[in-house]
């Protein structure tokens, strides 16, 4: 049996290799054993919310889930076709529910499926948590507790559900989408392929908005793109749509709809950094709202100035909704995010919303009156100056990670291309921040064999001088 690790956001794996029928029952035993462990026993009766993706085999993977959890005498609420993961978390709070399961390997490449677990509030199970869900799933399925599904749902520990209503009907408390119907834009919407799809549709139907989609059906290979994760190049067709039909915008979700890509009326991608610098001044700006910023140690330093400017709290986490959802909650946060596109919004859920992130940056369009190349331009006169960013992920085999990682601990470099390091950041990965205002940040990704380099930095000839010195530190280049 294979030894199952959470990542950043659960565990991942490659269908039929190690994420198999086998690995996925014992994975869920442990969580229902957690859940059993967590909470007393008259509250097991809330049960657990479960979802999945478009992703192959997805709602065969979910029932076997659920007859896990049904087998432990965990009723579950199952929903009815492949769900939004803002949406699955949305109902844990709706209905009272102890967590979910979410079956979904969110932007990974095609032949990947994942294990999402969320705790009652919707949000991310912190570290302590998945350790011990890690720590009680058994070493051999004989040791896995299930109940057929045909004798579950005659016995009502699974129902079925659609999870649709009242989340639009949510979101449609959260932002004002009648003005957004009714103010007259052209938005290419593309869902990548996933879960996304027709649900944003749906919420502009009807008015003067016009929503161009692609993208929209099931096709678990996501043609026309890497992976189902909303940067360049796998957003490039998006670009040249709205060149195509002249967009005033683009909204990009990934392959579970939690992330989010933008483009402007040209076509011309906007990045994660700032897009997060973005979503938080919309916040101040518009809404007017002065609570905590947290933010995960990846993401732009534009907010620490946004934060000075407008006198709100920025908090930096490690990488992944399991440190920032419940800083969040600590914290009555506005805004939480992470450079990968995923933001969550206070009064909602602790949950990165790809849909409500994509409608609020259209309230941001429709109460400024300004195009989305006017609004980064305000967000750069708001802080001070352009900011600039770039990322670069090698594939990396885990058996070389000791090696890289005692040459990045013995390495306290001065200077980055030629910038003074004025500070150094060990929570998670290596955080050199530097004396132009920018950083460079070197990690092993939590979910894939994977290293990452990134940096931001005020002045983009220093973009790629940055990238080769990451690169050098970590024994990836000459």
């Amino acid at each position: 049996m294979t030894e199952i690790r959470f990542g950043t956001d659960g565990w991942r794996g490659k269908i039929a290799e190690d994420y198999t029928f086998d690995n996925l029952r014992r994975c869920t035993q442990g969580f229902a054993s957690y859940i059993l462990t967590t909470f007393p026993a008259p509250e097991i009766g809330r049960g657990v919310v479960v979802g999945h993706d478009k992703r192959f085999l997805a709602e065969d993977f979910a029932l076997a889930v659920a007859e896990v959890l049904a087998g432990n005498g965990i009723p579950v609420h199952l929903c009815d076709g492949p769900t939004p993961t803002p949406a699955i978390s949305y109902q844990v709070v709706h209905r009272r529910a102890l967590g979910a399961v979410n079956i979904t390997a969110s932007h990974n490449p095609p032949w990947d499926n994942g294990f999402k677990v969320r705790t009652p509030q919707g949000g991310a199970i912190d570290p302590e948590g998945l350790q011990r869900i890690e720590a009680a799933i058994p070493a051999s399925v004989a040791d896995v507790r299930r109940m057929s599904l045909d004798r579950a749902e005659r016995e009502g520990l699974i129902r079925r559900f659609d999870p649709k209503p009242a989340y639009l009907a949510r979101i449609r408390e959260l932002v004002d989408v009648e003005a957004i119907r009714q103010a007259g834009l052209t938005v290419v919407y593309d869902a990548m392929w996933g879960n996304g799809a027709g649900w944003f549709d749906e919420l502009l139907a009807g008015g003067r908005t016009r929503v161009v989609a692609i993208h929209a059906g099931r096709n678990p290979l996501f043609p026309e793109m890497q992976r189902p994760e909303p940067i360049r190049p796998n957003v490039d067709a998006c670009l040249a749509k709205v060149r195509e039909v002249g967009a005033d915008v683009a909204i990009i979700t990934d392959g579970d709809a939690d992330r989010i890509g933008l483009a402007d009326e040209h076509g011309e991608f906007i990045d994660q950094l700032r897009a997060y610098g973005l979503m938080a001044l919309y916040l101040l700006k518009v809404r007017g709202l002065r609570a905590p910023i947290v933010k995960a140690l990846s993401t732009t330093s534009m907010l620490e100035k946004l934060g000075q400017r407008y006198g709100v709290a920025v908090h930096e986490v490690g990488v992944g909704f399991k440190f920032v959802a419940p800083k969040m909650l600590e914290t009555g946060a506005m805004i939480g995010g992470e450079e990968s596109g995923g933001y969550a919004f206070g009064g909602h859920v602790p949950e990165r919303d790809g849909i409500l992130a994509g409608l609020n940056f259209l309230d941001f369009m429709v109460k400024t009156g300004k195009r989305p190349s006017e609004l980064v331009e305000m967000l750069f006169e708001e802080v001070g100056s352009r900011y600039y960013y770039h990322r670069v992920d090698t594939r990396f085999p885990p058996e070389k990670r000791p090696e890289a990682k005692a040459r990045l601990d013995a390495a306290r470099p001065a200077e980055i291309a030629g910038v003074p390091v004025v500070s150094f950041n060990g929570m998670d990965g290596y955080k050199y921040n530097l004396a132009d205002g920018g950083f460079l940040l070197i990690r092993f990704s939590g979910t894939e064999p994977i290293i990452r380099v990134y940096t931001e930095t005020t002045r983009p000839e220093q973009v790629q001088a940055n990238l080769d010195a990451g690169l050098e530190l970590a024994g990836l280049k000459e």
